[in-house]
Parts: C-alpha cells; structure tokens; sequence
C-alpha cells in the first residue's frame, strides 16, 4: 500500500505540480507512467494551476483583514472604521480676504453664503466662494469685510425625503471630490413644515443621547461619503417624511493653491464696486486622503481616544484636520530653550506652499479646542530652516569613463538636491555624512573619491535702528577646537549704529562673538563682547545689537543677516522645528582628473589631496 502523503504546504506552481506527480507515481496504479510523455501532463498543470490560484487567493484575502497589510481601499477604509477613523476628504484650498464695499449704503450689509470671486491660476479660472452668511455695519462710513475665509469650488446642495420603507436608503454626497469639512447638515420637518434644525458632526459617542442633533460620516465602498443619523438611543433618529439636505463644497482640490488675486463676480447685497485685499493666498487644497495615510494615521488616532494629551495625540489630529501636511513636529514647550508651560507647540510643513497662513493656522487651532485637555494651548510656528552648505571635492578616473568633469560635476548636484529633497526638507531628516558621501561616490563608476565639508547656515532679521538682543538656535555642537583656534563663525555684512564701515561677526574660541570690520584686509574689532557662543549647544546669542543697515547678499538686496558656523559633527540632527536643507545653488563642487591613477609623471611626487576643513 502506497504511504506517500500529498504535500499541501507549498504554493508555488512547479512545487505544487511536481508534489502531485510525486504522490500519483507512488500510487500502484501510475508505478510505471510517464507522466510528461501523456496527456496526463495537462490535467496536472490544470490541477496545480487550480491549486495555486485557490492558494493565492486564500493569501490576498487573509492580508485585506488587517490593516496593515491589506491594499484595497475600501477594506482598507472598513478595517479604519473599526477603530473610529474617518478618512479625510478631498479639500478646498481657502484663501482669507478683506472685502471693502464702495459707495454702499443702508446700516447693515449682508454677503450671503455662496457668494462668488474669481481667480486665475496657470492661465485657469476657478470659483471662491464664501461659506456662511456674513452681515456688517459701517465703521466710520466704511463697509468692510474683514478676514473673509473664501473656499475654491461650487456650493452644492442636495435633498432626500426620509422614507423608512425603503430599507436601502443611504444619504451619499455623490460627487468624489466633496469637500466634507464645509458640509452642512439641516433637517427640516417635511414639505409642508419648512422648519429646520442644523445637525452637528459626531465625532464619537461621547455626551450622545436619544435627542442628540447628530450626524455620522462614512466612506462608501465607491469612494463617496455617506451621512447617516443615530438610531433613537445614540443620536436622534429621523422620522418618515423629513427632508435631509446636505450642503457642501465641491473642489478642484490642489488645483487652485496659491491664488492670490480676487474678483468680485455678481454683487453683494446688490453693491458690484469693491475692493479686494488678500491676506493670504489659497493653501490647502488637497487630494483624498491616500490608503497609505489612512493605514498610518487610523491606529494613531485610536489611541488618542478623541483627546489630545501627548504630541503624537497632537500630531495625529492635525493630520485629519489639516490633511495637507507633508511633515509636523510636536513638542511640550516646557522643552524650548527658554521653557513656556501650558503649551504645546506644532510646527508643520505643508504640501503646497512654504509657510502657513495666519488663517489656516486659527482654523487647525480652532479645531483642536474640542480635544485639548485642561488648560494646555497648542502653538503653531514656522519651521526654522538651518540651511547645509556643502564643499565637494571629488577626483574621477578619466580614462574609465566618457563623461567630463562638467558631466559629472552636475551629476553630483542632482544627487545633492534629491537628498535634500527625499532624505531631509522634513522634522526627522537626519544628515548622515557617511551616506551622503557614499552617494556621491556612487553618481558614476569613475568616481573615485570625495572630500566633503559641512557648514551650517541660519539667517535673522534684524530691526532697523534699535539695540535688540538675538537668539539664534543651531541646536547641534560647534566646533571648537582650542589649540590654534580660528574662527567658526562668521556672517553677511551689515552696519551698525555710529559706525559707517561694513560689519561682520566672528568668535574667539572662548565662547565671546565679536564685531569686526576690515581695515587693509586686517579685522579691526569693534566689539569684543558683542555676544556669546555655546558651543556644545550651538545657541548664539548677540546683545543690544543694533544694526543700521544690511548689506547685499551674493549681489542681491537683503533684510536678513546670514549667520555661518562648523558643526562639530558631519552628522547633523534636526531638533523640534528644525528643517535641514542643502543650499544646492550656494554649495561648491569641484570635479578634478585624479592624477595618480592616469600614471602622469608628477603623480608619485606632486599628488596632492583636499583638506577636511
């Protein structure tokens, strides 16, 4: 009796073909076949083919019920869901403006919802619109507008009538790029009573009961969003004949970022002359939020429990409120250098754009108050920028590639800006001095080596005309090197008060920054004590300085003063706000013929190599 037993464990194809083979062939039957000289050969490609698929498919479908491994996005949504996360939306980029009316009149004025400007982007016209009912007086006979958030996209509006019958009816927004964060949900009693209350988005079942005006929102399989209301025990539940009618914005998405200038198209309150100011551009248009995000950001939020209390709480919610981030840092401001308490700062880089507007800023804070706990206040500021500039010195074998020195030499900055672009430009880029220059050696098979410096750059504006004390904040290591010490630090030009010769700083190894200027080439100092250098922390600080002027920076106009120093490290670590980026166009490269393998005749006695510093 045969006692062979079928291999089951493997999935793939020729495995599970010849697994098959061995187990007949050890039958008494099959002893002496020729399993690849028959036909039998085709049934058992068809059985292992079967057998894969079935395996296959039993392996795709135990990666969709998780999260973390599952790729197709509504199961992906669905696994969200369980933990109470709601994907985000595609988003309007909102533009704030102040709308002056000229030659109006009357003691009250109203701009009603749905008003609409116009704009072009990219030779493109797009529609703002403003999202709420806003009425004014006049102030001193002028009629303005003020900090006006206008939304790219069209206003929407859609009715359903409530019929408990129809037991597959669902409220969905139809349209994929809805804007979910200006819907508006209004429940009015029927067609013949034209009463209406306004439901408010539940953001978890917390303080929810039987007469709670609520609403719920979910991604549908297609990709839309659906509203549904609560059941008579969580949330109110809505009665037969009730008209739900859902109002929202539909977007171009990323489309309009960077709008700037607006026109009125219509009227407001029947006056047609205004004046339109921005005070900031459109920012925040966005795509819906990717399955990647989603798979990241739903375990995060789960775990902060609708409340916000350590950064990564922080971190998480400003991603589902401000989808357009590309990176955030989150910190206690008990940490800074100078400790602020009942604080917690964010810093965030946007996708588009460079800095946040002061509008888009107050509407992320405002949205954080229903989560912050007791008397903690979170803070947004910029990113601080520390600027690397690079000195590259690469020698390369001439005879082992076509390429010339100029070739590579803009093969070496390519490979500088996609590091900066890929590795750093976000709040957890490490600079890796190893890896750089590895990178650098690997641009062409003809490099043969590379000395690279590193220095770090911070720039600071000065007020004109007044003794103003600076901190400026490197927050890696200086060197320092005490035995034959030369300046580490150095400066742009500028002028100070009572003094008409181009001033520069510098630092005396002891941790004093000085102000020179050049007499013949020669540092004549002006101050000794002007400030102080922290080496091992790299804060500078400089006292009473007051600047009269600022020189030009490389030729061109500035208002900011460029402060320079070597780290102690190649390796430089961002630290809270803190952006590393190579300055690319500032850096220097150099590509020389590496002598000594060509075999020229001064390489064994000439050969010279570059200095580390």
């Amino acid at each position: 009796m045969a006692t062979n037993k079928l291999v089951v464990s493997d999935f793939d194809f020729d495995n599970i073909k010849q697994n098959l083979k061995s187990f007949l062939q050890d039958q008494p039957e099959f002893s002496d076949y020729n399993f690849e000289g028959s036909g039998f050969a085709v049934l058992l490609d068809t059985l292992a083919y079967n057998t894969h698929y079935l395996g296959f498919n039993a392996n795709m479908l135990a990666n969709e019920m998780y999260l973390d491994s599952a790729d197709i996005r509504k199961n992906i949504v669905s696994l969200a869901k369980s933990l109470g996360y709601t994907p985000s939306s595609a988003k309007s980029p909102i533009a704030n403006v102040d709308i002056t009316l000229n030659n109006a009149s009357g003691s009250t004025v109203t701009m009603n919802k749905g008003t609409v400007f116009t704009t072009l982007v990219d030779n493109t016209t797009y529609q703002f619109i403003n999202n709420e009912d806003i009425s004014i007086s006049p102030q001193d006979g002028v009629y303005k507008f003020s900090n006006v958030n206008l939304y790219e996209g069209t206003l929407v509006t859609h009715r359903f009538t409530v019929d408990s019958t129809d037991v597959d009816q669902k409220f969905v927004i139809p349209n994929l790029n809805a804007d979910t964060s200006t819907l508006k949900v209004t429940i009015q009693n029927s067609n013949t009573d034209s009463t209406q209350t306004n439901y408010s988005l539940a953001s978890g079942l917390r303080g929810l009961d039987d007469e709670s005006k609520a609403y719920f929102l979910q991604e549908t399989d297609t990709g839309k969003f659906e509203v549904y209301f609560g059941d008579g025990v969580i949330g109110k539940k809505l009665s037969d004949g009730n008209i739900v009618i859902l109002q929202y914005i539909v977007s171009n998405k990323e489309e309009a970022n960077g709008a700037s200038s607006f026109s009125l198209s219509g009227s407001i309150d029947g006056f047609t002359d205004v004046s339109i100011t921005t005070n900031s551009s459109a920012q925040g248009g966005s795509e819906p939020e990717t399955k990647e995000s989603i798979k990241f950001n739903a375990p995060l939020q789960y775990t902060a429990q609708d409340r916000a209390v350590t950064t990564t709480d922080y971190e998480t919610l400003v991603r589902s409120i401000y989808p357009n981030v590309q990176s955030i840092s989150a910190w206690g401001g008990e940490d800074d250098e100078t400790p602020v308490y009942g604080v917690v700062k964010i810093s965030i880089k946007p996708k588009s754009g460079s800095n946040l507007t002061d509008s888009t800023k107050n509407n992320i804070i405002t949205s954080l108050k229903p989560y912050n706990v007791a008397s903690v206040r979170p803070e947004i500021v910029e990113p601080s920028i520390t600027s690397l500039i690079l000195v590259v010195n690469a020698k390369y074998d001439k005879q082992s590639t076509a390429k010339n020195s100029e070739t590579l030499k803009t093969d070496i900055i390519n490979e500088l800006t996609d590091y900066s672009t890929n590795t750093l430009s976000q709040f957890d880029g490490v600079f890796r001095y190893s890896k750089l220059t590895g990178l650098i050696d690997d641009v062409d098979s003809s490099i043969l080596s590379n000395i690279t410096t590193v220095k770090m750059r911070k720039e600071f504006t000065p007020t004109l005309a007044s003794s103003t004390k600076y901190n400026i904040y490197f927050r890696n290591a200086i060197y320092n090197p005490h035995s034959g010490h030369m300046s580490v630090l150095s400066s742009s030009g500028f002028k100070v008060a009572g003094n008409n010769n181009e001033m520069f700083l510098d630092d005396d190894g002891q941790g004093n920054v000085r102000v020179y200027y050049l007499v013949s080439g020669i540092k004549t100092y002006h101050n000794s004590t002007q400030g102080t250098i922290d080496y091992s922390t790299g804060q500078i600080t400089l006292n009473s300085l007051n600047v009269a002027s600022i020189s030009n920076i490389r030729g061109a106009t500035s208002t900011k003063i460029e402060i320079t120093v070597v780290p102690n490290s190649n390796d430089i670590v961002p630290v809270r706000d803190q952006i590393l980026e190579i300055d690319v166009s500032n850096s220097i490269v150099n590509v020389n013929e590496d002598t000594f393998v060509g075999g020229s005749s001064e390489a064994g006695v000439g050969y010279t190599t570059t200095s580390s510093y």
